[in-house]
């Protein structure tokens, strides 16, 4: 089962917690309690503000063909911090999320992964053996309800869970907060003043019964091919477990030609 959630942490099923992390991106901008829905005003300013806010996330939002990336992941839980972890994904867009995982300290991959809009392979390469699944079976084992298209949004640093139609709008020591909700989670984003880049994304369950909560911090953005791309991420994921999580992409690239081919060994047993 860990080494499934390991494989969500990296292809994006990674959500929800407020607990601290070791390293501190963000200051507290941002209200802790997003139930209360930020009120849009009816002033022309508000409007503006409203209208210029929408224009830059559809200039920020990353369009691609291809993406590759190699990402240091740390990680620790409620029973202390886990092994870390090199992670090598490839994306074709709307087709196919490839990934392969390796023992940082070994530097010997172990297990890989092939996700496509309905489907899931995940092959362990120590125990030699290959599970089929739909990418309901993510869904069921994070308890997150992620399409592919969420998941790659999330691997590549567009916003998630955000509802153009019910946003509201509101400027707080220059960042800007947009709140917003869907039927599964109230969505509060913090843009950077200067550009409106993803600074912070909190979400809270609608179903105030499940507790699920979620901090996510974007960081360190680099800029390549007309693109602004966050190269070390914070999660915080806690609903009945905890979960803290630093990514820092050490090399990325898009539209470039790549391969997602997936061969099993013949000797891999089916799990």
């Amino acid at each position: 089962m860990k080494t499934v959630f390991y494989l969500a942490v990296i292809s994006g099923i990674f959500l929800f917690s407020c607990s601290p992390t070791k390293r501190v991106i963000n200051n507290a901008i941002a209200p802790k309690d997003t139930t209360n829905v930020i009120r849009d005003q009816t002033s022309k300013e508000a409007i503006q503000l409203a209208q210029i806010t929408r224009d830059n996330l559809k200039k920020n939002y990353i369009d691609f063909k291809t993406f590759s990336a190699k990402i240091k992941v740390e990680s620790q839980d409620s029973k202390g911090k886990n092994p870390d972890i090199t992670a090598v994904v490839r994306i074709v867009k709307d087709s196919a999320i490839w990934i392969s995982l390796s023992a940082t300290f070994l530097n010997v991959e172990v297990y890989r992964a092939l996700i496509t809009k309905d489907s899931v392979v995940l092959m362990d390469k120590r125990e030699k053996t290959v599970q089929y699944r739909s990418l309901d079976y993510l869904q069921e084992v994070t308890k997150i309800p992620f399409d592919f298209k969420t998941l790659q949004d999330l691997l590549i640093g567009n916003p998630i869970f955000y509802n153009d139609q019910s946003a509201t709008f509101k400027k707080v020591d220059n960042y800007i907060l947009v709140n917003s909700a869907d039927a599964n989670f109230k969505n509060l984003m913090t843009l950077t003043p200067d550009n409106s880049l993803l600074y912070r994304i909190k979400l809270d369950d609608v179903d105030m019964a499940r507790n699920r909560t979620a901090n996510i911090s974007y960081d360190e953005y680099e800029r390549s091919n007309d693109i602004s791309f966050s190269t070390y991420r914070e999660i915080s994921i806690s609903e009945k477990n905890k979960l803290d999580v630093q990514m820092k992409y050490k090399q990325f690239d898009f539209n470039k030609e790549l391969s997602v081919g997936f061969s099993i060994p013949k000797n891999y047993k089916r799990k």
